[in-house]
């Protein structure tokens, strides 16, 4: 073998060898990527790569910049619950305090008094039954059952919401109705939760003041399964819509402001989601995802 050729053939196996090694890279590379996104996807961000090279140095720069934005998102949740509770139970105990302070000033050494006691105290009642309420409120927030899952067809489902609440919705002259898109669509979930959800949803569009209530069910691109809740209401402010979801939020005069909040919960719980999707001047939709 002369020279030439074995130079020529070194200049190969060198050459295979690097694209080899360059394949093993990208493929390792590839892994790390896919690992971290569906570590994202998941919500865990408990994981760190070894600092040995650039691209795992930038891995744990991107989920470090996701971790500061999940942890500022839950303090700025947090914040708004422990402002709406302590507003909430400030403006019932205060009246409750001031009201005790004036009919135990106003009794006398012989027990008389010239404010209505009776009244008094029926007042302190009605404010300590709505302070009962609203930490009982509270609980159901935070105590949402594991769901009991089994097969549902979504038509039968969807059909007995409508039914159920038809009177109600037939009262406020509107109307609610189902709109067929794909035949035979089953999910497995718990009846009773789903139906919940479905029920809030309409409840809020008719006060909303929608006259037509649409619920569709189709599949999605990835074999999941979607129904969306749509209505003609009025529209849910822009500068409330990112915050429909936090507990006790309610751009409503009456409401509790946990419904949402609750259907999303139940949701998670499915391994779904629950997300507005539109709300403007014509329409307003609600899209519930069962993957």
């Amino acid at each position: 073998m002369s020279t030439w050729q074995i130079i020529i053939l070194c200049v190969i196996v060198a050459t295979v060898a690097a694209v080899i090694a360059i394949i093993r890279t990208r493929q390792r590379t590839i892994r790390k990527v896919a690992y971290m996104m569906d570590a994202l996807e998941d919500g865990e961000l408990n994981f760190r790569f070894k600092d040995s090279n650039k691209l795992n140095r930038t891995l744990n720069r991107i989920r470090t910049i996701f971790e500061r934005q999940r942890q500022q998102h839950e303090q700025d949740s947090w914040t708004k619950l422990i402002r709406v509770l302590t507003h909430e139970i400030m403006n019932t105990v205060s009246p409750i305090s001031s009201l005790s302070d004036a009919l135990a000033k106003s009794v006398d050494e012989n027990g008389h008094s010239d404010l209505d006691i009776k009244a008094g105290l029926e007042t302190i009642s009605d404010s300590s039954k709505n302070l009962i309420g609203f930490v009982q409120t509270y609980r159901e927030l935070s105590g949402v059952a594991k769901p009991i899952r089994k097969a549902l067809d979504l038509r039968e489902l969807i059909e007995s919401v409508i039914s159920l609440n038809s009177e109600y919705t037939a009262s406020l002259g509107a109307v609610c109705q189902y709109k067929l898109e794909e035949e035979d669509l089953m999910i497995y979930a718990d009846e009773g939760q789903i139906s919940q959800i479905l029920i809030n949803l309409i409840k809020n569009a008719l006060q909303a003041g929608a006259k037509h209530i649409d619920i569709s069910a189709r599949m999605g691109d990835e074999d999941d399964v979607i129904i969306d809740v749509a209505n003609d209401g009025d529209p849910i402010p822009v500068s409330g819509q990112e915050q429909i979801f936090i507990p006790f939020y309610t751009t409503k005069k009456e409401g509790s402001g946990i419904g949402l909040s609750i259907s999303r919960q139940i949701m998670r719980n499915h391994n779904g989601t629950i997300e507005l999707t539109r709300s403007d001047d014509s329409q307003t939709v609600f899209e519930l995802r069962f993957c």
